[in-house]
């Protein structure tokens, strides 16, 4: 491992913590839920956001404060009317525990991340086991608790797993994709400019 002076993730300058705190922020905004920012050709980006800030962002109040903003909005569209209130439900608090795993898999990503292309099967694994507690927690926590299913059995939720799971992981592994990508760009033009100030 190396040491937090060297490692490349958390991002260590002020200016790129918060960059990117408000790119994720934003992505929230306009992929969560139905309200007046929405884009509504995007699934949801609410899994990777927390996977990525746990990756990318020092701050550990952050987690709270995308945890409040993802709750404004769902609030913001029942509010409006765009959706139903089946989701809100006292098992609405499972996200809670359930984007906490998410950091968490995100965090322990961080202190195995190397910016070689090497790492992108550690990348995976992390996705694939943060993703299946992450699940478990959300959707079993909204199948035996919300009350909107009074007939729930092992048996139900486990017949629901491979009808839903493979969206939300491929959903997942998309943005965060996409997040590396772009993370892996802004390394690459931040070398090439310390190298061009250096000749």
């Amino acid at each position: 491992m190396l040491p937090p002076s060297e490692a490349a993730l958390p991002l260590r300058s002020r200016n790129a913590q918060i960059a990117a705190a408000l790119a994720l922020a934003a992505l929230m905004v306009c992929t969560r839920g139905q309200h007046f920012a929405t884009v509504d050709a995007l699934p949801s980006a609410s899994w990777a956001v927390f996977f990525l800030a746990g990756a990318l962002l020092r701050p550990a109040w952050l987690f709270p404060a995308l945890f409040v903003l993802s709750s404004l909005l769902d609030l913001a569209s029942l509010a409006l009317g765009r959706v139903t209130d089946w989701c809100l439900s006292p098992a609405y608090w499972a996200l809670a525990l359930a984007y906490g795993a998410l950091w968490w898999g995100g965090r322990v990503y961080a202190r195995m991340h190397r910016d070689r292309i090497a790492t992108v099967p550690v990348l995976v694994l992390c996705l694939l086991a943060t993703s299946v507690i992450a699940y478990l927690i959300s959707k079993g926590g909204f199948y035996f608790l919300s009350g909107r299913y009074p007939d729930a059995t092992w048996a139900g939720f486990l017949d629901r797993i491979p009808r839903y799971y493979p969206r939300t992981l491929g959903t997942l592994a998309g943005y965060v994709g996409a997040g590396f990508v772009v993370y892996a760009v802004a390394r690459l033009f931040e070398s090439r400019q310390r190298a061009g100030a250096a000749a």
